[in-house]
């Protein structure tokens, strides 16, 4: 059941990208990201009263609070660094990176919580690292460019890793939905914390009404991609569940070139076939 719905997240999780996209044309991505989380926090709250998870909140051990609101911060930065890079790169070289978190991960999850890396593991992680630096790189380097949104996708990664190890400890002994929502509780404050101390609240008022309408899509995507991905992770070992929820590249690629017309250049395109063929040997 659990692949199941890290199926489900993959799908959310790449259409979460390209709502996202359009909506931060001409509204800064801190404060969508603000805004879309306020409609992540009450599609997860529904979810916990649909299912009738809210009598356990005072059950909830507080080891698995904390690292519940510590999985929060690292998502809240996260969700900073990679709307930044969203806004100021192409979709099609800053989900790549932000995919490469699923190396990241892997590592973790062995140092961590114990999983074991298995051959087959290791050779999945290699292809994912080559297939995404061919994604990324362009004739005489690697997006030299690029600038900020580079260093911002990397950044993404790096906290998305940290956000699933924490999240599994934390959503251990919390029933999945109740967990998705406390800790959407925690991104909702870090993000309107760097509203204001960016003096962005003014912005809200400017925010063009069609794009408006992206980032609340954009938070329902990512909802339903949470929902998801916390029961299959609750479910299913992390090291099997985030490379699946990392196949939403393909989804994003494929929209991204419909919606954005993003072509990959071969290299890329290669790129690609040699992330996915790593993700799907790791789950051999």
């Amino acid at each position: 059941m659990w692949l199941l719905y890290a199926v489900g997240s993959a799908l959310f999780a790449g259409l979460t990208s390209i709502l996202a996209k359009c909506g931060i044309r001409k509204t800064d991505s801190t404060v969508a990201t603000a805004i879309r989380t306020i409609v992540v926090l009450i599609f997860a709250w529904i979810m916990v009263f649909v299912v009738g998870s809210q009598g356990t909140l005072l059950d909830i051990p507080a080891k698995s609070l904390v690292f519940l609101v510590l999985s929060g911060l690292a998502t809240g930065a996260s969700w900073l660094c990679y709307f930044y890079a969203l806004q100021r790169g192409p979709i099609d070289k800053v989900v790549p990176i932000d995919k490469s978190s699923t190396v990241m991960t892997i590592l973790l999850a062995a140092l961590l919580l114990g999983e074991s890396v298995t051959l087959t593991k290791g050779v999945g992680v290699v292809l994912i690292a080559v297939g995404t630096f061919l994604m990324i790189e362009k004739k005489g380097g690697v997006q030299k460019e690029a600038g900020g949104w580079m260093l911002a996708a990397f950044g993404s990664a790096i906290f998305a890793a940290l956000t699933s190890i924490l999240g599994k400890v934390g959503i251990t002994a919390v029933e999945s939905n109740l967990g998705t929502a406390l800790r959407t509780g925690v991104v909702l404050v870090m993000a309107w914390v760097m509203v204001f101390v960016q003096g962005k609240q003014g912005q809200m008022r400017t925010v063009p009404r069609n794009e408006l309408g992206f980032i609340c899509l954009s938070g329902l995507a990512t909802g339903a991609s949470w929902l998801c991905y916390y029961k299959a992770l609750q479910l299913g070992p992390a090291s099997l569940v985030v490379p699946i929820d990392k196949l939403s590249i393909l989804v994003t690629v494929l929209f991204s070139y419909l919606v954005f017309h993003e072509k990959l250049s071969k290299k890329a395109l290669a790129g690609l076939a040699v992330l996915v063929a790593g993700t799907l040997v790791m789950l051999l």
